[in-house]
Formats: C-alpha cells, sequence, structure tokens
C-alpha cells in the first residue's frame, strides 16, 4: 500500500477526465497508487464522449467529436483492461468508407485491400494496380513505424527498434519510396501514383480530414489506410460514451477516485515541484504528482505563474495547432426518417447499401479549394466533408426508422472574416445544404440539430483553435518531439508534472497510449 504523507491526499491528480485521462488513471490505479481524476466538465468522456443532445429530438444520440474506433483497434489498451467486461462493445464498420463522387458515382475502401483493388478496377486498371504496388509501401511504413507508436519514446525501447531495423532491412528496396511517402504531400502521392479522378478525389479526401493536403509530410495521413486494411473501423455500440463508461468502471474498480464539475484554476508549483491543483471554486487538493491531459498550452498556462521558463512558455504556446488557419465544423442533425443516396445507389450494380459506411463528399479540387479558402478566412462554397450516420450501424441511437446524421467539414476557418457570428449561419447552411445535393430530402427531414465552430469546440474542450489533435499532423511534432523539444520526453521542467493527453507520442485519435505512457512516467517518477 501507498504510504502518505501528512497532508498528501493523492498520489497522483489527473486533470481531464476523457479517455487518455482514464486511462493514465487505470494504469496507476491498478499499479496500486490513489488517483483522482478531475473533470471540468459535468460528465467525463472529453472527447470521446455521446449524449442526447439535441433539444428537439431527445432521443437522438450524439457525438460531439470521436466517432470511429480506428487507431483504437491498432492499439493494446482496450484488450489489457479488460474493457469488454465492463459492457463496452464493438461491431466492425463494414464498408468502412465509400467516397461519393458529384457525378453519381461511388468507390468502397473495404477493410480487403484485395477487394479495394477491384473496385478501383471498375474505373482504371492502371489505378487498381498502382493501389497494389501503393498498399506495399505503407504496409511497409506501417511496419516500420507502429511499433514505435506501442511504446514510450522517452524509453530505450531496444527490442521494438531492433524490430523496427529488421523491417526496414526486410523492406530495403522500399526506402526510395518509403522516404517519398513520409516527406511528400499526400496531393503528390494521389497524382503521381494515380490518374483516374475518382481515384485521386477519394484518396484526397479521406487523407484532407488529417490537414491540408499539399504540406510536405502529409503523404504520413495514408498511414490510415495501413490502419483500414489491418485492424478495421469499429464503432462503439451504445455510443462512444460507452467506452470511456467501461473505462470509468475499470477505474473505479481499482479504487480510483473522479470529481465531474471540477474546472482546475490552478496547477500548484511548489519549490519547483507539482504539489497538486487549485480548482476554481477554491478548494485545494494536494498530490506527489499531476498529469494535465490538456492541450499542453493550455496546461502550461494553468502552472503557478513563474513556474516554468518564459523561452518554454513561448515554445509550447507556438506548437502549431491548426496553425494552417483550418479547422472542423460540426453539424449533428436529427432525422425524422432514414438517409438514402438514391443517384449513387442507382449507378452500383452490386447493390450495396450506402447508407451505413462513412461518406467522403467532394473532389480532389474542392479539397484544395476548401483548405485554402479557410486559409484566407471565407468560408467554402462547396464545403468537402465526411458523413456519417451512427444510427445506420447501431439502430438504438435513434428512434426507429429514424437516423442521426454528422457532418464534419474539415477546413472551416479557424477565424473567418469578421467573426464566427457573422458567418456561421452561412457555413451551416452551406454543409447541410450540399450534404443534401447527396442524400435524398435530408433538409426536409431534419427535426433538431446541434453546431460547433472552432471556437466552441475550444472553449468546451480546452483545446487551442479547436484543434481536436491538440497539435497539427507533422513528422516534427512526433515522437520525443511531440508537443515540442525539450518537452516530449520523460520529465517537464517541473517535477512531478506530466503531459497525458493528444498533445504527447503517439498523438491524437481515440487509442489510451498517451495517458498509458504518462502512466508510466509517472510510475517511475514516484519510484525514485
Amino acid at each position: 500500500m501507498t504510504a502518505y504523507g501528512a497532508g498528501i491526499d493523492y498520489d497522483v491528480i489527473i486533470v481531464g477526465g476523457g479517455h487518455n485521462g482514464l486511462s493514465a488513471g487505470c494504469y496507476l490505479a491498478a499499479d496500486g497508487k490513489r488517483v483522482l481524476v478531475v473533470e471540468a466538465l459535468p460528465n467525463i468522456g472529453g472527447m470521446a464522449s455521446s449524449s442526447y443532445a439535441i433539444p428537439e429530438a431527445p432521443n437522438h444520440l450524439v457525438h460531439p467529436c470521436a466517432l470511429d474506433l480506428l487507431s483504437w483497434r491498432a492499439h493494446t489498451v482496450g484488450d489489457e483492461l479488460e474493457l469488454e467486461r465492463y459492457g463496452f462493445k464493438q461491431k466492425e464498420l463494414s464498408p468502412s468508407y465509400v467516397y461519393l463522387h458529384p457525378d453519381g458515382q461511388s468507390l468502397v475502401l473495404w477493410r480487403d485491400y484485395k477487394k479495394t483493388v477491384e473496385e478501383i478496377r471498375r474505373y482504371s486498371p492502371h489505378d487498381a494496380d498502382a493501389y497494389l504496388e501503393f498498399m506495399e509501401v505503407v504496409n511497409a511504413l506501417l511496419d516500420i513505424v507502429h511499433p514505435m507508436m506501442r511504446v514510450d519514446p522517452a524509453q530505450p525501447n531496444l527490442l521494438t527498434k531492433l524490430g523496427a531495423l529488421r523491417a526496414l532491412r526486410r523492406h530495403r528496396r522500399l526506402k526510395p519510396d518509403i522516404v517519398a511517402l513520409a516527406t511528400g504531400s499526400a496531393y503528390q502521392v494521389a497524382r503521381e501514383r494515380f490518374e483516374h479522378p475518382v481515384t485521386i478525389s477519394a484518396l484526397t479526401c479521406l487523407t484532407g480530414a488529417a490537414g491540408p493536403v499539399l504540406a510536405d509530410g502529409s503523404g504520413l495521413y495514408y498511414s490510415i489506410l495501413g490502419f483500414l486494411h489491418r485492424f478495421g473501423i469499429g464503432r462503439s455500440m451504445g455510443g462512444m460514451q460507452m467506452l470511456t463508461n467501461a473505462m470509468l468502471a475499470r477505474f473505479k474498480d481499482f479504487k480510483g477516485e473522479v470529481m465531474t464539475s471540477a474546472p482546475v484554476e490552478e496547477i500548484i508549483v511548489r519549490d519547483g515541484r507539482a504539489t497538486g491543483v487549485r480548482l476554481k471554486d477554491g478548494r485545494t487538493v494536494t498530490a506527489r504528482a499531476v498529469v494535465s491531459t490538456c492541450h499542453p498550452k493550455m496546461t502550461f498556462d494553468m502552472v503557478t505563474p513563474g513556474s516554468i521558463a518564459r523561452k518554454l512558455m513561448t515554445r509550447v504556446a507556438m506548437v502549431p495547432s491548426n496553425a494552417h488557419g483550418a479547422s472542423p465544423l460540426r453539424v449533428d442533425l436529427a432525422l425524422n426518417g432514414e438517409i438514402s443516396l438514391p443517384r449513387h445507389q442507382a449507378m452500383r450494380s452490386d447493390g450495396l447499401n450506402l447508407r451505413g459506411p462513412v461518406l467522403l463528399v467532394g473532389t480532389d479540387e474542392a479539397v484544395l479549394e476548401n483548405f485554402a479558402a479557410a486559409a484566407r478566412g471565407q468560408v467554402p462554397k462547396l464545403p468537402y466533408m465526411w458523413i456519417a450516420t451512427p444510427s445506420a450501424a447501431d439502430p438504438s441511437q435513434a428512434p426507429a426508422g429514424q437516423d442521426v446524421v454528422y457532418l464534419y467539414p474539415p477546413a472551416m476557418p479557424v477565424s473567418p472574416d469578421g467573426g464566427w457570428d457573422a458567418v456561421r449561419e452561412t457555413a451551416v447552411s452551406r454543409t447541410i445544404a450540399h450534404a443534401g445535393d447527396y442524400i435524398d430530402g435530408l433538409e426536409r427531414m431534419e427535426i433538431g440539430r446541434r453546431v460547433e465552430t472552432s471556437p466552441e469546440l475550444a472553449k468546451r474542450l480546452n483545446v487551442l483553435n479547436g484543434c481536436v489533435l491538440h497539435l497539427d499532423v507533422s513528422i516534427l511534432r512526433s515522437s520525443v518531439l511531440r508537443p515540442a523539444a525539450g518537452l516530449g520526453g520523460e520529465t517537464l521542467p517541473v517535477a512531478g508534472l506530466f503531459f497525458g493527453g493528444a498533445g504527447i507520442h503517439p498523438g491524437g485519435g481515440v487509442t489510451g497510449m498517451p495517458g498509458k505512457i504518462a502512466a508510466g512516467r509517472v510510475k517511475r517518477f514516484l519510484g525514485r
């Protein structure tokens, strides 16, 4: 058992009750540490939550951020915490993604890459063969980097590194292609390897959700294809909240404690060491270590003033978070019917129901124009977007015969001309109208909506510029360089303070890995 000193309330306080905070809490509490998770919002879950958030439609479940389980299936946290024992169930989404071209054609990205190849062959034999070659490169890259994503980069990891070197040697003939993929732009990769506009547009729409596809290094976004074909995409049955509820139950089984509606005003530092937190209501809770799962800038802003050198405060304040000027808009629609896509459905000869998969809407030109418009502070005229219908995979999420639709245009302006109050209605109406060009009767079926703009997302989730990944995806913000040089290793400038959210390795997405890595660092610190 832990021996507590006089006045020490906990071994560890975790700021943030999202899935990474609960992940860190589980691993620490399982080790016998006395752990408190403090969450500013009334409920746990953070970016991995769901609720009935549309007043006009109280039985339509809404996912205000994360929806799909892709990265989660590529990691081990769920199995290690045995979350299925606590009510978490997932269903594989099959097919996973369907690209919808404006002319009515569609292209399915299946988990089985051979089925995807045959789908592409309908448009271009050249592109089908090119996809086979391309996936060889993507899989080689994953063989090298995926094991490193599962470990703390600040540790020696000799066996993991040896395995990566063996994979690199095994794929040495592909080294030039791997380097080109990792350093080039996603759009460059699509244009240099493929020729048909449907193929190019599908891949551009897919990768654009991670950021501007013209940026050097954005070729890494194609790792989503590797994960898709290896692990598939899952959906949490009953909504994403069921995942965090299972993590919460597991945490409580380990005797962990949770405090909700408890925003933190200050991470208290005394004599160069984190000693606890002061809540906005004035209460102080002490601990031997503090883990913050908030954005790194917001974390440093909470630390007792003067405790962190100005240069490091500046360094973390300037980490790129939607620095390209684009941020997603979130629109959830409750419908009094089920969606249908008759124009695209009619052009398929296989009878595949397009209601269930994630739908990618736009063209490669639209993706480029959307990011350019956002950077100029303008709302795109035809918002490129991802569309999902959670109730198609899990009918319990809406009344019988009805749907809830998740609209996600990734490239809306972070700071639009005139401010969001001036353009909000334009952005929302353009998004819904463009989705309605594909979904029959969408606007007519609407009975309620929930909208969240970049500043609203930033305020609710305490993230810079509404960046749900905390930091922009970049090879220069990975491993021990995430979030910045000198701040991604074993320790921070304040002893006993640790980052534990998407701002550290391996980054954003629902994985639980940042929390697990933070827990390991805390255990080593407390064991000194």
